[in-house]
């Protein structure tokens, strides 16, 4: 069941970094949805491996195809298949993988559970899997768009040191696509690719942070007590690869500030309640209260480096181990996609079900 998320909106991925491709099943999407193989393929475009220097250049075109829940442009309202097929897979580069395990990999941990694993790119937990949650996000966030104009945009804030200034803007996808490292300030984009070539040419590799931020989002989102809002964002986030934390509204830094500091008073605006400020994230009590969500993902450096590194053998020796094959320096700008996709998954399956709880049954006094 680990491959399932979601409770109305509920997809499924399957398939390997190395097999013969990864795949998608979107079920519970509402019918006449127009929606396109080009729709999908904008998104996966922008995750795909090899768009810059600072990726990894495995090739990939991550052609998209729809195989059923679709006819003449839109939704039937049944189960959803699409496929991304795997066409530049090079397993020989994994050859001795198969006798020693790497560094803060899932390799270990997956002979652990299963007693096999599969060694071509790490299988099932390479981030090629994402591939499929991203062409289901496409799908959420189109729903959002036409139903709702709810808009999400995820940038990267951080790589390593290098934090970008605050931005009070919404930005805009151009904002954020205009650079290679997809930060939408553009000085400090120079800063963070300059880093990532340093480091990248030393066979390193960085860590940082993505902002994602959703707006026009309705009130009453959310499910105490154990679907909050927050939570269900914050399972999305940490299942991806190489996230290492989570936080929303003021996060980690409102610890060091007082209750009169930090709360958000209510005032009426031109659109009835709203906040002063906006330090609870647009998040209180784990449901939406209508202002701008906002949230960060912490993401470590690629654990695939070109240096020399002890490791130990499957037969429990003490040996050492030089990273091959092709990954990004910095996971950062192709996750900047994976998240908001995954933001707009969760976001949907909550839609939903608060309309099905709103609006299922009218009881009358």
């Amino acid at each position: 069941m680990g491959n399932i998320f979601g409770q109305l909106f509920v997809i499924s991925t399957w398939g390997e970094s190395h097999n013969g491709g990864i795949g998608v099943v979107i079920d519970g999407c509402p019918p006449k949805l127009p929606i396109s193989e080009s729709d999908i393929q904008i998104e996966l475009d922008r995750r795909k491996p090899g768009q810059s220097s600072i990726t990894t250049q495995r090739k990939e075109s991550d052609t998209v195809k729809i195989l059923s829940g679709v006819n003449e442009g839109f939704t039937l309202g049944t189960p959803i298949a699409m496929l991304i097929p795997n066409l530049d897979a090079r397993p020989e580069a994994y050859t001795e993988m198969k006798e020693k395990y790497r560094p803060s990999h899932a390799d270990y941990t997956y002979q652990m559970k299963y007693g096999i694993r599969m060694v071509e790119g790490g299988g099932r937990s390479s981030a090629r899997e994402t591939a499929g949650r991203v062409a289901a996000g496409a799908v959420a966030k189109k729903i959002l768009k036409l139903a709702l104009d709810i808009e999400i945009i995820a940038y990267v804030e951080q790589v390593h040191s290098i934090i970008m200034p605050s931005m009070e803007k919404f930005p805009t996808i151009d904002d954020v696509d205009r650079n290679d490292i997809r930060c939408p300030d553009q000085k400090t984009a120079t800063k963070m690719i300059s880093k990532i070539k340093e480091i990248q040419s030393k066979g390193d590799s960085l860590g940082g942070v993505i902002k994602c931020r959703i707006k026009n989002l309705p009130t009453g989102l959310g499910e105490p007590v154990f679907d909050r809002l927050e939570a269900d964002l914050a399972k999305a986030m940490l299942s991806l690869p190489a996230t290492k934390g989570f936080d929303v509204g003021s996060g980690f830094s409102g610890t060091s500030m007082t209750g009169s500091e930090h709360n958000d008073i209510f005032e009426i605006g031109a659109d009835g309640i709203q906040t002063q400020s906006n330090r609870s994230g647009g998040v209180q009590g784990g449901i939406s209260n209508g202002e701008e969500l906002y949230f960060r993902v912490a993401f470590k450096p690629t654990a695939t480096i070109l240096q020399k590194q002890k490791t130990v053998s499957v037969n429990g020796e003490e040996t050492e181990l030089v990273g091959r094959g092709r990954h990004d320096p910095c996971v950062l700008p192709r996750a900047v996609p994976i998240v908001e996709s995954m933001a707009a998954i969760v976001i949907v399956d909550h839609c939903m079900r608060q309309n099905a709880q709103r609006n299922s049954f009218s009881f009358s006094k």
